[in-house]
This record gives structure tokens, C-alpha cells and sequence, in this order.
């Protein structure tokens, strides 16, 4: 099964799911170890952890300091930019992220400024002035580390990209994951040197979703699972497409050797590759996946990119 590379940049590992907890209650034991496994057999060479809090980048950067094919993000989720005010020193929060995103990078961990944007559909857990104001300030956190964005853009695209457009020489690249947007919405991201769009099940739902993935160049696009989210259903469009299945039992009924119903994890990327070559009438699997790779090297391992181009010149200088 693993005769291509992928790299899934959008995995939430710190949620209780896989630690066998669902809604507050433990069904099984903590199966990241398990996971992992079905995930480098199905051909995922690396994964990104999601943070989303000052928090929860603390526990994605120690869950990816065990395994040398994890990294992760931090940052701050827009229904989360609360926390900047919630001690009463907004500075103090923001120094703490640069702080470890700082150490991260130390470690070879951290490799992007993120989950951060705004979420419009969520203004329940935090109004979209506060969402405005804290996603400007870590584009700071951006220009601090010299590191890519990892970016949530949800019902906000307006306001998103005024924000992008006032900050665009603060960071280099960047990702605008589980996309869901119209066209239009698309075409404005895509107007942004270095953006690339994340691409997972959510993004695969209907006809429309379909047909605007179809018309996102594959040079200018990353895959993930966002898991234990955004798994591809059965009633979705994309469905048709998928090849690839692994045996499910419900959480009730835990199998280590079978994923849980219903919780996405990143071997499943597999089938996004294969709802997008689908989409877009690519039967070269292996040569997609390659390129998307490359697109996500671009931005989250630039020194994997330059390896490789000094030996392919250096064997070029051999022959010559």
C-alpha cells in the first residue's frame, strides 16, 4: 500500500479521542501508538499536530517529540483568542507562545504559527473582534520565528484576507487548512503568493465542494485529515472516489486492528488523495501525491527541498 509519500499536515492528536475518551466518558486506552502504525503503513512519511491553544501547543509539541516523522504547530484557534485576555496580560500570553515556539524550533518540532484565523461560524465562543485582533497579532509570532502559517478561515473570508493583505511581508508561506469555501473564496486565497489550500474530507462533501477543489492547481495544495474530524461519509460527493478502506468497529467495540467508527484518523489522508485525483481526472496517483508533497515541503521542511536539490546536482556533476 505504501508506494507513495504523504504527509498529513493537519492531525489533532490532544484530543480525547485518542486517548479512548468520547464525550467525557473512557471506551478504550490511548491507541496514538496504534494509530501511527496503520498511518506509516498506508504511506504517511510525516505528520503535523495541530495546536490551537497556548495549551494545547505545549502537549502537541511533547506528543511530537516522540516519533521523528512528527512536528507540530502553535498558535492559537480563533474560538479560543479569549485566552490572550483571560489572565489579564495579553502580552504576557503572547510572549509564552513565541517562547515556545521558540524552544520548538530548538527541538526540530515546531514548524508553523498556528491554528489561527477567524471563525465566523463559531462567534458563540468568541466574538469576531477579539478573533480579528489576536489572529493580527501572530502574524507578529510569524515574523518572529520566520516560520509559515497554519490557518483557519471559516465564513470570515472578507475579513480574512484584509488582515492577510495588511500582513503579508510578516510571514513566508502558508496553508489555509480545511478549506470549505466557495469559488470565489478560493480564487482569493489564491491570489496570495506562497498560500497554498489544505484540502480533507470537509472539504469533499458536496458537488459544489468538488468543483471547487477541482479548479485549485495541485501546485497549490496540501492534503490532510484534520483528524479525529473530517472523515470522508458515505453521503458525501467524494465518496465514489475512495479505493482505499480499513476495517471499522464502533468505539464500544475497540479493535486495535480496525479504526473506530466514525473518528478520522491519517491513514485515511489516502482517500483525500484519491477524492481529489478523482475530481480532477488524474490517474497517475503516485505523481499527485509526489507533488503535493513537495508543495508541503515547500512551506513546513524547505531544508528537505534543498537536500534534495544538492543531490540531484551533485549527481549531475558526476555524469558530467
Amino acid at each position: 500500500m505504501a508506494s507513495m509519500r504523504m504527509i498529513d499536515v493537519a492531525v489533532n492528536f490532544t484530543d480525547g479521542m485518542f486517548k479512548g475518551i468520547y464525550n467525557g466518558k473512557q471506551y478504550h486506552v490511548s491507541d496514538i501508538a496504534t494509530v501511527l502504525s496503520r498511518a506509516w503503513t498506508a504511506g504517511v512519511d510525516r505528520i503535523i499536530v495541530t495546536g490551537g491553544s497556548l495549551e494545547e501547543s505545549k502537549e502537541a509539541l511533547a506528543i511530537a517529540e516522540t516519533d521523528g516523522r512528527l512536528f507540530c504547530t502553535v498558535g492559537v484557534h480563533p474560538t479560543r483568542c479569549k485566552e490572550f485576555e483571560e489572565n489579564g496580560d495579553p502580552e504576557n500570553h503572547f510572549q509564552a507562545l513565541l517562547s515556545l515556539a521558540k524552544e520548538g524550533i530548538e527541538k526540530g518540532k515546531v514548524v508553523a504559527i498556528g491554528e489561527c484565523g477567524l471563525d465566523y461560524d463559531r462567534l458563540h465562543f468568541c466574538p469576531s473582534e477579539i478573533q480579528k485582533k489576536y489572529f493580527e497579532k501572530q502574524f507578529e509570532l510569524a515574523y518572529a520565528t520566520k516560520l509559515p502559517m497554519f490557518l483557519h478561515m471559516r465564513a470570515a473570508a472578507e475579513d480574512f484576507c484584509e488582515i492577510m493583505e495588511r500582513n503579508i511581508d510578516k510571514f513566508s508561506a502558508g496553508v489555509t487548512h480545511s478549506f470549505t469555501g466557495s469559488a470565489e473564496d478560493r480564487d482569493k486565497l489564491l491570489s496570495f503568493r506562497n498560500m497554498y489550500i489544505g484540502v480533507n474530507g470537509c472539504s469533499l462533501k458536496t458537488a459544489e465542494n468538488l468543483d471547487v477543489v477541482r479548479d485549485i492547481p495541485i501546485e497549490r495544495m496540501m492534503i490532510e485529515t484534520d483528524s479525529p474530524y473530517c472523515e470522508i461519509k458515505n453521503t458525501h460527493a467524494g465518496i465514489n472516489f475512495v479505493k482505499s478502506v480499513w476495517p471499522s468497529k464502533k468505539k464500544e467495540k475497540y479493535d486495535q486492528e480496525c479504526i473506530v467508527k466514525g473518528r478520522n484518523e491519517p491513514c485515511l489522508v489516502r482517500q483525500v488523495l484519491e477524492v481529489i485525483a478523482g475530481c480532477k481526472g488524474i490517474s497517475d496517483l503516485e505523481k499527485l501525491s509526489g507533488t503535493l508533497y513537495q508543495n508541503t515541503c515547500r512551506v513546513f521542511f524547505p531544508h528537505d527541498l534543498d537536500s534534495a536539490a544538492d543531490a540531484l546536482l551533485a549527481g549531475r556533476h558526476d555524469t558530467l
